[in-house]
């Protein structure tokens, strides 16, 4: 069985972390929502996305079965698009949750021409980057869940202290000296992921794989660390998509990274307004600060994008893809996309001086830096030039 995953509107409201890659490919939980919805149904799974973006996250070919990417799976949903018969659209209200047709449509054209079926039950859709961070509590114990039933966790060190029952070590993973508390949550340890020696964790929480905990770091619940990754100093529910670094102390909150982040020691983000007001985020279609109607809302960071030492974000800050940020103060609350500089002003991240530094950081993890990034990157480049007002 295959499916594809498709981008509906939610592509548009999640830049900048969409920029580089399919709703889908999103990380909430311990797993991305393409591996979700392909470990349930025990399918090989492709990506109906921008066209920039098919070459890296390509369609796969001969399958009728089509899934809305920005949307979570549960045993209900399961049921009802599983159900699905040639020409039928699932539909919540508006929204097209899955279509079964081989003509190859769009989800706008299954939604016009495909005879309808209506789903009625609650589901978690990801339309907004905060709620990633704000779902990811509930997505860790369904993916602890699904990840791990029927199965026996790897053995865990003597030297722990361990509050709860609900701790799985996967092979190779190394926990020593730290205490973990699941008793608010699961918490996972992937495959060969570490967690070094003083730490303390309260659940949920999730290391994937071949990533690692550095000492005495102090993880709060609802947060998830994804692979090849190191995480260091206080975190509280927040997505660090993967291979990503936040190793030094400093504070990061309610907040998601994306892929190939790296924060520099001491940096911090607030969560929370001086006043308790309600948090705004930028949002990149009407080019204004939409309200999350959260209290608590920190940073969101898109791919490739990189802070200094000591560097302070505001609360509700977005920061765009390549963009390196560094210098004292506060910078704005919305860094464009490939920007260098910080509260002091900004100059454009020239493109081929970005990849120099991005080739450098891909071979660290032994990943080759092809021209399918490149061009990818490239694209993102143009895309974004509006944005860059210097």
């Amino acid at each position: 069985m295959t499916i594809n995953l498709f981008d509906d509107a939610s592509w548009m409201s999640l830049r900048p972390l969409t920029f580089t890659r399919p709703v889908a490919n999103l990380r909430i939980g311990i797993l991305t929502i393409a591996e979700k919805w392909a470990k349930y149904l025990k399918a090989g799974y492709g990506f109906q996305t921008q066209d920039y973006l098919s070459v890296k996250f390509a369609p796969k070919s001969n399958t009728s079965l089509f899934i809305n990417g920005s949307v979570c799976p549960d045993e209900d949903l399961l049921n009802a698009v599983t159900a699905l018969k040639a020409g039928e659209v699932l539909l919540a209200g508006d929204v097209v949750l899955a279509f079964n047709n081989n003509g190859g449509l769009t989800w706008q054209e299954a939604k016009k021409q495909l005879k309808p079926v209506d789903y009625g039950l609650n589901f978690i859709k990801i339309s907004y980057p905060e709620h990633i961070f704000g779902n990811n509590p509930a997505e860790i114990r369904k993916d602890f869940k699904l990840l791990t039933e029927g199965r026996t966790s790897a053995a865990i060190s003597s030297t722990n202290q361990l509050l709860g029952n609900d701790i799985f070590l996967e092979e190779g993973a190394k926990v020593e000296c730290s205490v973990l508390n699941s008793g608010y949550g699961p918490i996972y340890i992937g495959k060969n992921a570490e967690v070094w020696e003083g730490s303390l964790i309260r659940g949920s929480f999730a290391l994937c794989e071949n990533s690692s905990i550095k000492m005495g770091a102090k993880i709060y619940s609802g947060t998830t660390i994804g692979p090849n990754s190191r995480a260091g100093g206080e975190i509280n529910n927040a997505v660090i998509w993967g291979n990503s670094a936040k190793g030094h102390e400093g504070y990061l909150g309610n907040s998601v990274m994306g892929e190939w982040c790296n924060i520099g020691a001491d940096t911090n983000n607030s969560n929370l307004k001086n006043n308790y007001a309600e948090v705004k985020l930028y949002d990149y279609e009407s080019e204004k600060l939409r309200n999350t109607n959260l209290q608590f809302c920190g940073l969101i960071m898109a791919d490739h994008a990189k802070s200094g030492i000591n560097t302070m974000f505001n609360t509700g800050s977005v920061v765009g893809v390549g963009a390196n940020v560094f210098g004292a103060g506060f910078p704005p609350h919305h860094i464009a996309d490939f920007a260098w500089g910080g509260a002091a002003g900004f100059d454009t991240y020239k493109l081929h001086k970005m990849f120099e530094t991005t080739e450098k950081v891909f071979a660290r993890k032994d990943v080759a830096f092809n021209e399918v990034e490149k061009n990818i990157l490239t694209k993102v480049f143009e895309l974004t030039e509006s944005y860059r007002r210097f």
